[in-house]
């Protein structure tokens, strides 16, 4: 029985472990075949976004389309997004300028969702100093009333606070990136403006919307969230957006630019071309790593949803995550209640106990996940008692975690890999 070297990227760093061939069932990394994708190669990023640009989707190009524009408003992700911003933004601002907006019209608005504020000096190092230079970027207030508008609700009842700047725009672009995600099915399209800039309980209210009926909407297009996002973006006018593909070695696999549902949905059939790795089987153990959603738990936890899809009912997930910021640095309040059980989690949201609703949403999601399998947490960014306060089994490094778990399913048990495992989409066949 000759063990099996693998590894896992760790922040900037890697872990390196062994297992034996016998347990080992896939290190499912995706693999995109871009021939068999029907998609034609280019040469480098550049060429692929002005591509895009040239070709657009239900839309007219972006130079004709802002054309009279006073003030352009452009929504672009942050730190916590693999959008190589700071090479599609100087083609993007050379595109309104040949439509006759200069850079002094234009905003960068950068969609934080609820996540924290971006630093100067990280501004400048996402977005390019050749970008800052130019037009002025700024951090969606959310946390700012005043600086915000309400418009009601929508037909399903959701509140919609959304962000002044982008609702008085005569042109709102947005500017991210496609890959599975838990909560709509797949990130970009309207999902830049919803929870991009919208406020707390907007957020909440489509966050709870992913939780209620089933554990997760991960790599479905149509659902429920998206459907609510998309209403949303057409309330708030979003004209177009513009967003990327890319794959697990951050290499970009394609770019996509027009009217929001149609250019979307190009870009999400991709994404699952991408991101999809065929699994035709059911371990009891899943080592997953949490990159690229290192930096804090609110973002690592993405990393639970595709180990679900796999596991067997009291499998066990070992979630390897650096965590530098530690479970949440805008929600410490989570630690509170994110270890009761799903039932008890949604009472007190509904109740009015947890106000903080995008907080009790992923609160649910997890315990939901941990009622069926078993957690363990290798980070040296969460401490033990904050790892047990969520639920989960806190581990000093991966050789425990997985002596444990072997102990648990018995020596014989098998195992799967995640190295890429919060935009990993498992294309489960059991």
């Amino acid at each position: 029985m000759s063990p099996q070297i693998v590894s896992i990227p760790y922040g900037e760093e890697e872990i390196r472990f062994e297992v034996p061939d016998s347990h080992l069932l896939a290190v499912l990394i995706p693999h995109f075949d871009r021939e068999a994708a029907s998609l034609p190669p280019y040469q480098n990023v550049e060429i692929e976004i002005r591509r895009a640009l040239d070709e657009p989707i239900g839309a007219d190009r972006l130079a004709q389309a802002a054309k009279g524009a006073r003030r352009v408003v452009i929504l672009v992700d942050d730190l916590t997004r693999p959008t190589p911003q700071g090479a599609i933004l100087p083609i993007l601002l050379d595109e309104l300028n040949q439509g006759g907006v200069s850079d002094e019209q234009v905003t960068l608005l950068i969609a934080l969702g609820t996540h924290r504020p971006m630093a100067a000096v990280e501004i400048r190092q996402r977005f390019g100093e050749q970008v800052t230079r130019r037009v002025q970027v700024l951090n969606n207030p959310w946390q700012d009333p005043a600086q915000m508008v309400d418009l009601g609700l929508t037909p399903s009842g959701t509140p919609v606070q959304i962000s002044r700047l982008a609702l008085e725009a005569g042109f709102l672009l947005g500017v991210g990136s496609i890959v599975p995600h838990h909560i709509p099915g797949f990130s970009g399209g309207a999902k830049i403006v919803q929870p991009g800039i919208t406020g707390a309980s907007t957020t909440g209210a489509t966050h709870l919307l992913s939780t209620r009926s089933r554990r997760s909407y991960l790599g479905l297009v149509e659902n429920p969230v998206r459907a609510e996002m998309e209403w949303i973006a057409d309330r708030v006018g979003l004209k177009a957006i513009f967003n990327t593909v890319q794959g697990p070695d951050g290499s970009l696999a394609g770019a996509f630019y027009g009217e929001p549902r149609l250019a979307f949905r190009r870009g999400a059939t991709l994404a699952a071309q991408v991101w999809g790795a065929t699994a035709p089987f059911q371990p009891e153990i899943v080592v997953a790593s949490s990159h690229p959603c290192d930096i804090e738990f609110w973002q690592a936890h993405k990393s639970l949803y595709p180990a679900d899809m796999l596991l067997k009912d009291g499998g066990t997930l070992i979630l390897v995550t650096p965590c530098p910021e530690g479970v949440s640095v805008m929600h410490p309040e989570v630690l509170e209640y994110a270890g009761l059980p799903p039932e008890e989690i949604l009472a007190r949201i509904e109740s009015g106990a947890i106000p903080d609703v995008a907080a009790g949403a992923l609160a649910l999601a997890w315990a939901k996940v941990r009622q069926r399998l078993h957690i363990s947490l290798v980070s040296g960014g969460i401490a033990p008692a904050a790892a047990q306060t969520l639920g989960f089994r806190p581990f000093s490094s991966l050789e425990e975690a997985l002596a444990d778990s072997f102990r648990r399913h018995g020596a014989q048990a098998s195992l799967a890999v995640l190295p890429y495992a919060p935009d990993t989409l498992p294309i489960v066949d059991f």
